[in-house]
């Protein structure tokens, strides 16, 4: 179950951290390189954004409790 949990937990941090490194800072980002720009002035954001936005929050989430649970188990232990 260790070994389980600990390989989600660098899988989901490997992936978090590539999400992340996606997301666009004051220049251009994702959105920019797929012809995004002109959304963004429309709109506020482009639904590449917004996707890119919930995988982040579920790699987030799924680095979260594998972290949590993986420290449950090591203690208990």
């Amino acid at each position: 179950m260790t070994v389980v949990l600990v390989v989600i937990d660098v899988v989901s941090a490997l992936g978090l951290l590539f999400l992340v490194l996606l997301h666009s800072g004051r220049g251009g980002g994702l959105s920019d390189m797929f012809g995004g720009g002109f959304g963004t002035q429309a709109a506020g954001s482009t639904v590449i954004e917004k996707n890119l936005d919930r995988l982040t929050i579920v790699a987030a989430l799924i680095f979260a409790f594998s972290t949590l649970a993986l420290a449950l188990l090591l203690d208990s232990s």
